[in-house]
C-alpha cells in the first residue's frame, strides 16, 4: 500500500505557483488577487477561510477578505459580488461555503463571473467542463487529478467509481476521470447493492460525508481509494473510508486528514493565476 499524499503535492503545487507568481508580478507590475466573501461566524467556515489566506501569503498572491453578518440578504451580497465582478484588480471571487440559509446560495454562486470563478461552481464553468471546453473547474476534483498525475496513476481504461453525486465533487469529477479515458460509474443514496458496484472499482472516490461509511469488503484488492470526506468521531477526524482496515487491500490510498484537503486550496490558488493570465491574454 502506497500512501498518497496530499500535503507534499499540494506542497509542490504551491512552490511551483509561487515562482510564476513572481514572474507575473515582474511582468504586469502586481501579484494575482483573490477576494474571499465570508458570511456569519461558522467556525468551520472561518478555519477555511484562515487557511486559504494563509496558503495565498505563502505563494504572493494578494488577497483580500470582506467578512459580513449572517443577517446580511442575497440582494446585498449580490451587489458586492457585481462590484468584484467589474473590478479590474480582482482576478478570483470565492464566497464561502455554507451561507446562511435565508440566501440564495446557487443564485449567489451564479451571480458571480464565470471569468473569476476560482470554485468552479458556477453553471457557466461546469457546462464548460461537460462539453469539454476550457473552464475554471471545480478545484477538489481537480486537486484528485492531480494527485493521481502526481503518483503517475494511469486512468485509461480503468473502471472508476465515484460514490456521491455533488455538484462539487461528485458530477464534476466523472467528467474529469472521463477526460482521462476511464470507465465511470456514480453511486448515490438510492444505489441498489452498492458494495456489489464499489468492488468493481480500479479507482474509487468516496464523496458521501459519512464516517467510515466504506469498509474493506466493499473495496476490490489492489484498489486506488480516494477519500473526500471529512468526519469527526470519538476517535478525532476521519474519512468516509474505514483507513485503517481497506488500506491493507488497497494499493494507494489517500489518508485523512492530510490527503484530498491540501490540494483543494491549492487548486484554488492555482485556478486564480490562470483567471490572471486568461485576462491578460484576453488583453
Amino acid at each position: 500500500m502506497i500512501l498518497l499524499d496530499g500535503k507534499k503535492t499540494s506542497s509542490d503545487i504551491k512552490q511551483n505557483l509561487k515562482e510564476e507568481i513572481s514572474l507575473l508580478s515582474s511582468k504586469y507590475g502586481r501579484a494575482p488577487h483573490i477576494t474571499i466573501i465570508l458570511v456569519g461566524e461558522v467556525e468551520a467556515s472561518h478555519i477555511y477561510v484562515r487557511n486559504k489566506l494563509k496558503a495565498c501569503k505563502l505563494v504572493g498572491m494578494q488577497a483580500t477578505l470582506i467578512k459580513k453578518e449572517d443577517n446580511i440578504q442575497t440582494n446585498e451580497l449580490v451587489e458586492i459580488i457585481k462590484t468584484l465582478n467589474n473590478d479590474e484588480t480582482v482576478d478570483g471571487i470565492i464566497v464561502q461555503l455554507p451561507l446562511p440559509k435565508h440566501i440564495d446560495e446557487q443564485l449567489i454562486i451564479n451571480t458571480i463571473s464565470h471569468e473569476k470563478d476560482v470554485d468552479g461552481f458556477g453553471v457557466i464553468n461546469k457546462g464548460r467542463l461537460f462539453s469539454g471546453l476550457p473552464c475554471l473547474r471545480s478545484a477538489t476534483p481537480y486537486g484528485i487529478i492531480k494527485l493521481l498525475e502526481a503518483y503517475d496513476i494511469d486512468c485509461c481504461g480503468k473502471e472508476a467509481v465515484i460514490v456521491g453525486r455533488s455538484n462539487i465533487v461528485g458530477k464534476p469529477m466523472a467528467m474529469m476521470l472521463l477526460e482521462k479515458n476511464a470507465t465511470v460509474t456514480i453511486c448515490h443514496s438510492k444505489t441498489k447493492d452498492l458494495g456489489s458496484v464499489t468492488r468493481r472499482a480500479d479507482i474509487l472516490v468516496v464523496a458521501i460525508g459519512k464516517a467510515k461509511f466504506i469498509t474493506k469488503d466493499m473495496v476490490k484488492e489492489n484498489a486506488v481509494v480516494i477519500d473526500v470526506g471529512m468526519n469527526r468521531d470519538e476517535m478525532g477526524l476521519c474519512g468516509d473510508v474505514d483507513f485503517e482496515n481497506v488500506k491493507e487491500i488497497a494499493s494507494y490510498i489517500t489518508p485523512v486528514p492530510g490527503g484530498v484537503g491540501p490540494l483543494t486550496i491549492a487548486m484554488l490558488l492555482n485556478n486564480t493565476v490562470e483567471a490572471f493570465k486568461n485576462k491578460h491574454r484576453e488583453g
